[in-house]
């Protein structure tokens, strides 16, 4: 220190100097030590990727240890699988061999089957041909029988007798014991007779027996049909009978439902006590022969009809027509103008009968009265506009 400060200035300046060297020398091992420094970054990345690379292939070396001990297990499984199917293969192979053994047993049962089944074809065909010689026999035989029927059916029409007689063929102690005659002789004795037959034919007809039983034949099967006619007209009068009483029985019970819905009916179109029924003729009393209609009004009953007005005798027929209904309903009626001769109260009462008598019907009533409209669930109003019907549909509150 002593020697800096008597020498300062020679010694900044060696020490200037020194710095300046070690300045120059810094800058040269600062260039030199870069590419020391990326080396040493490019190794710490290698370092680092190869740690990872490290880690990997230690993951995977764990993951192909565990691999190596599955395939390991598997393999012994396999080897103990393939153990046991060599084991059945040779059970196997043992069984095949007894097969083909069978199988082999089974061949020279076959070959001696197919020889039975030569001989048994060759016997067939032999029983084939001995069947077919014995069927055309037997279509011979039909033949034969054929024609013997048609001879027995001609020689059966020819005589009469046959029919007759032919339970008797072929008994013994009869003239027909086929059996017991010597046809010989019955030959001789059939040329005689025709012979004599030709002989005889010519004084006597030998029609006429065949005549005779002829009508006889047809006298019986004529008494057979009067008897069977006589049973049907016996029945038919049965039925006959019946049936009028089915239909006195369905008169009566119609004459009295109708009678009485007639009379309430009119009550109801003309109250005030009148009332109208249906009765049988005086003469007869007897409701098949007709019925009259008997009105009264207030307490008189009428002698005629012509004693009524016009519209009393138009509620009188409309009161019968909706009794006749009412008995037998209909689902559907058209009235066109039935109140035409009516007054407003009338055709109120009209509409209201229908509207409450007449509930599972639907009728279309053409009317031009108000009190029609008032009972009416649907209206139609028409009317003519320029040369067109127009309709327009209305309700009875829309009249209001």
């Amino acid at each position: 220190m002593n020697d800096f400060n008597n020498n300062k200035d020679s010694k900044l300046v060696e020490l200037q100097t020194a710095l300046d060297k070690l300045k120059k020398s810094l800058s040269k091992n600062s260039a030199s030590i870069k590419p020391l420094q990326q080396e040493v970054r490019d190794a710490m990345v290698e370092a680092e990727q190869c740690g990872s690379d490290l880690a990997a292939a230690q993951e995977q070396f764990q993951d192909a240890e565990v691999n190596l001990k599955t395939q390991q297990e598997e393999l012994k499984s396999l080897l103990t699988e393939g153990q046991a199917v060599k084991d059945a293969h040779h059970y196997a192979q043992a069984q095949l061999d007894d097969e083909r053994k069978k199988l082999s047993g089974y061949d020279t049962e076959l070959a001696d089957l197919e020889a039975a089944s030569r001989s048994k074809s060759a016997l067939i065909t032999e029983e084939a041909l001995e069947a077919q010689k014995l069927g055309h026999q037997i279509e011979n035989f039909s033949k034969q029988q054929q024609a013997a029927r048609q001879t027995l059916q001609t020689m059966e029409k020819e005589h009469e007798w046959i029919a007759d007689e032919v339970d008797s063929f072929g008994r013994a102690n009869t003239p027909y014991d086929f059996n017991g005659m010597n046809m010989a002789e019955s030959k001789r004795s059939l040329a005689g007779l025709s012979e004599r037959f030709q002989g005889m034919k010519k004084k006597i007809n030998p029609k006429v027996m065949n005549m005779i039983d002829s009508v006889e034949k047809k006298e019986a099967s004529l008494k057979n049909m009067m008897r069977t006619v006589i049973r049907d007209k016996k029945k038919i009068e049965e039925t006959i009978a019946q049936l009028d009483e089915y239909k006195k029985e369905a008169l009566h019970k119609t004459w009295s439902k109708v009678n009485v819905d007639f009379g309430n009916i009119f009550n109801e179109l003309l109250p005030g006590g009148n009332t109208a029924k249906l009765d049988p003729p005086e003469d007869s009393g007897d409701i098949s022969k007709g019925l009259e209609v008997k009105v009264c009004l207030g307490k008189v009953w009428k002698q005629s009809l012509t004693e009524l007005s016009g519209g009393q005798r138009s509620l009188i027929a409309l009161s019968l027509i909706l009794a006749l209904l009412q008995y037998s309903p209909a689902p559907m009626y058209i009235l066109d103008e039935v109140d035409a001769a009516l007054d407003l109260s009338h055709t109120q009462n009209i509409g209201r009968l229908i509207k409450t008598r007449f509930k599972g019907s639907q009728f279309i009533v053409v009317s031009l009265k108000d009190g029609m409209f008032q009972n009416a669930n649907k209206i139609f109003k028409t009317r003519f506009s320029d040369g067109t019907s127009v309709v327009q549909v209305l309700t009875p509150a829309d009249l209001k």
